[in-house]
């Protein structure tokens, strides 16, 4: 069965793990996947403070920086600060005690160039390989944002198949909107066995609205349908800010027995 987990909300922290500790659940950290908050060590010091000596009943995982961060650009420069940056989500996933951390495969859903999906699928194999090698106690997961389509990030994780601490984050509501044009059986299947992270939350179809699960149009039942036969050894985040919205979809996976 999987585990879940939500983002802990540090201005609420007690009612955070209130709630994690009655529906049994992990955290994942979102405080740090910005730049502003990665350049500002006093700022990651008091977060990093804030959650210290934390004890919740299912995993702790971390968002890394995603603004900008192109490991595949034309730029060298480009590619060393994200590199930099990248470096900074892991040091900071790993004070805060975190299995894994995500990161976003940023691809251009409107570029279709050979040359511009080679260098991508190219300068990201080396830029995990690496940073793998140089964090590996630490899971390190690419999600699909903008993709099209789930083809790039299969052909990447067969490339990286031989590293074990890379993997995947599915986020199931991106499919749903940023790549409606492929049905979600299809996504689902494509990046099963390379799934080792989820991201839920509800939308239209059309835009990211991170809407609690159950509140759009999203098919939850097939989701469960996926999860149980496809990726039933991942973590799940639960991906909406704020306990309120937390508790909806709770609620919600709870009546579809995912609880």
């Amino acid at each position: 069965m999987p585990v879940f987990q939500i983002i802990p909300d540090p201005l609420h922290l007690e009612e955070s793990i209130a709630l994690a500790e009655e529906y049994g659940l992990g955290f994942e950290y979102n405080d740090f996947f910005s730049p502003q908050v990665l350049t500002d060590e006093k700022k990651c010091d008091e977060l990093i403070a804030r959650y210290e000596g934390i004890k919740v009943p299912g995993p702790v995982t971390s968002h890394g920086d995603f603004f900008d961060v192109l490991v595949f650009s034309e730029d060298e420069e480009i590619r060393r600060i994200s590199l930099k940056r990248i470096r900074q989500s892991l040091e900071i996933s790993e004070r805060l005690g975190a299995v894994g951390t995500v990161f976003h495969s940023n691809i251009s859903p409107h570029l279709y160039s050979d040359l511009y999906t080679n260098a991508w699928t190219d300068r990201n194999e080396e830029c995990w390989r690496a940073v793998c090698g140089e964090f590996p106690h630490q899971q390190i997961w690419l999600e699909n944002m903008f993709d099209s389509d789930p083809v790039r990030l299969k052909v990447l994780a067969e490339r990286l198949k031989d590293v074990e601490n890379f993997g995947l984050c599915f986020d199931y509501a991106h499919a749903n909107c940023f790549g409606a044009a492929h049905d979600i059986d299809e996504w689902a299947k494509t990046l099963a066995p390379y799934t080792k992270h989820v991201h839920i939350n509800d939308n239209d179809g059309v835009m990211d609205l991170h809407k609690p699960v159950g509140e759009g149009q999203i098919d939850w039942y097939g989701f469960k349908r996926h999860l149980e036969e496809h990726m039933s050894d991942a973590s799940v985040l639960v991906e909406n800010t704020g306990v309120e919205a937390q508790k909806i979809s709770l609620q919600y996976l709870k009546k579809l027995g995912l609880l």
